[in-house]
């Protein structure tokens, strides 16, 4: 089998929505990061976890198309297989190789077919329960959501995704499997740039000390981490950057949560869209 070349993949473009929104990427400059372009999306990948840290994907929701799906996971040759956590970390457990820059989302124009292959790349993947409920459902279909938000503005829209690395998430297989995933959608309103953000959770539904007890048992049994079910918050653009450790530019200044609720540093469980906060003017 000939290796598969990205060589021409010209990935995230940062002037899409027309004002410049550059890749989110460590305040920290001592964190290693590599950025990996693909064809509507890039993965800003964090060797010394296997995981990515960033996504960011351009979607032009005027144009997508549809394309079939082909679950061809794979390792991107542009780094050390023993840099991703592939196969062997999802291999007989209850973990799903969760997209984070979703399939349908780059999947428009004249490389659809490409980009809809690229994102089975390992490093387009963390460990998420196979578990479906209504938390995982609203968070799988926020790009929907927004998009149609969008429509009312702008049909381009812009998203960053990554799970919430932290020192503390339980090891399995030779990485540690987060327990919190994040998300800004970018887009124009009334000539602004404007932005709203998301957290995924899927903690274990345990009080903390049960829960630690719970992680550490499994760790040392070489167990998967007993993860609980989804639930999804609506957040300050602020608290993704203070979770993450990353720089995101000029998204929060841009948060179009109510400033009282961002004051207040307020989460909202989301059980339905009716519970996210949008701008109308």
């Amino acid at each position: 089998m000939s290796r598969e070349s990205l060589a021409n993949r010209k990935g995230y473009n940062d002037r899409f929505l027309g004002t410049v929104v550059l890749l989110p990427v460590p305040a920290d400059s001592g964190v290693e990061t590599v950025i990996l372009p693909y064809t509507n999306f890039s993965v800003v990948f964090r060797p010394d976890r296997r995981l990515a840290a960033a996504t960011a994907v351009t979607i032009d929701g005027a144009n997508l198309i549809d394309v079939p799906r082909n679950d061809d996971w794979r390792f991107d040759p542009r780094l050390p297989e023993a840099q991703q956590a592939g196969h062997p970390v999802y291999k007989d457990n209850p973990l799903d190789k969760g997209h984070l820059v979703r399939r349908l989302d780059p999947v428009w124009g004249t490389e659809a077919s490409t980009a809809d292959s690229d994102t089975f790349h390992y490093t387009n993947a963390a460990p998420q329960m196979d578990i479906f409920n209504q938390g995982k459902q609203l968070w799988q279909g926020l790009e929907n959501f927004l998009l149609d938000h969008a429509e009312n503005f702008d049909r381009k829209l812009t998203v960053f995704t990554g799970p919430v690395l932290e020192d503390s998430d339980p090891p399995y297989r030779g990485i540690q499997v987060p327990l919190k995933f994040w998300k800004v959608a970018a887009f124009m309103q009334d000539g602004d740039l404007a932005a709203t953000a998301y957290v995924l959770d899927q903690s274990p539904d345990l009080t903390k000390d049960a829960a630690a007890q719970a992680l550490a048992k499994a760790a040392r049994a070489g167990d998967p981490p007993p993860l609980g079910a989804f639930r999804t918050f609506q957040v300050p653009v602020l608290d993704i950057a203070n979770l993450t450790g990353l720089d995101l530019g000029p998204l929060p200044t841009a948060d179009r949560l109510p400033t009282g609720m961002r004051e207040a540093r307020r989460w909202t469980l989301l059980e339905s869209y009716d519970d996210i906060t949008m701008p109308t003017s």
